[in-house]
C-alpha cells in the first residue's frame, strides 16, 4: 500500500481494516505526518468532517476532524492522537454518515456532551469539552479506532432500512477482491501488523 511515496485512500465497507482495533501511537515521524496531511486532503475531497486512521488502513489511534469541512476555517482543523473520551453526558439521536459508507445515512443515539482527552500533532496534551456536532463526530471517529462502525449502533428497524445498501457494498467488495484489487485478509493483517511495529 505504501512505497517510497506513501499514499493513503479511504477504505470502503466491509474492508477488514475497518474492524481492526487500533493501537496507541508512540512515535510520530515525518512519513506519518505526510499521511495525516493526505488524510485531511481525502476528508475535504469527500466533503467529510472526520476521518479515522484505520479508514485509510493505518492501525493507529489517530483521527482528523473539521466540522466545517473547510480547511480555511480558523481553529476548526484538528488532529487528535490517542484520543480518549473521558466524560459523557445526555443522549441525542441524530443522522450520521461515513466516508467508508458513501451515500448511506441513518440516525444514531449518542451522548450529547463529552470531554475528549488527546494529544495534538505538536505533542501537547489537550482536553476539550464538546457538544452537538463536535461531540458526535469525535465519538464516531473514536468508535472507528475500536473497530466499531456507525451501523453497529443502529436500531434493528434502521439497520433494516440500509440492509440492501450494505449488501450492495459487500457484493462490490467481493467483486474487487476477485479481480485482485483488494488483498486477502491474511495479507491485510500482515500489513497492519507491520505498520504497528513501526510506530506503536
Amino acid at each position: 500500500m505504501f512505497g517510497s511515496h506513501p499514499s493513503v485512500q479511504i477504505l470502503k465497507y466491509p474492508h477488514p481494516a475497518l474492524r481492526h482495533v487500533s493501537k496507541p501511537l508512540l512515535r510520530v515521524d515525518s512519513e506519518l505526518k505526510g499521511m495525516i496531511h493526505q488524510m485531511l486532503d481525502l476528508m475535504y475531497a469527500g466533503e467529510g468532517i472526520g476521518l479515522a486512521a484505520n479508514q485509510v488502513g493505518l492501525p493507529y489511534r489517530l483521527v482528523v476532524m473539521n466540522v466545517r469541512s473547510d480547511r480555511t476555517a480558523p481553529g476548526e482543523e484538528h488532529v487528535f492522537i490517542n484520543p480518549v473520551i473521558a466524560q459523557r453526558k445526555g443522549q441525542e439521536d441524530k443522522e450520521e454518515g461515513c466516508l467508508s459508507f458513501p451515500d448511506i445515512y441513518a440516525p444514531v443515539r449518542r451522548p450529547e456532551k463529552i470531554v475528549l482527552a488527546a494529544y495534538n500533532l505538536a505533542g501537547e496534551e489537550v482536553n476539550l469539552e464538546m457538544d452537538g456536532l463536535y461531540a458526535r463526530v469525535a465519538q464516531h471517529e473514536c468508535d472507528h479506532l475500536d473497530g466499531i462502525l456507525f451501523i453497529d449502533r443502529l436500531t434493528p428497524a434502521n439497520l433494516l432500512k440500509v440492509k440492501q445498501d450494505l449488501e450492495d457494498m459487500e457484493l462490490a467488495f467481493s467483486g474487487e477482491r476477485r479481480r485482485g484489487l483488494i488483498p486477502d485478509d491474511r495479507l491485510i493483517a500482515a500489513r497492519l501488523s507491520q505498520l504497528e511495529v513501526a510506530r506503536t
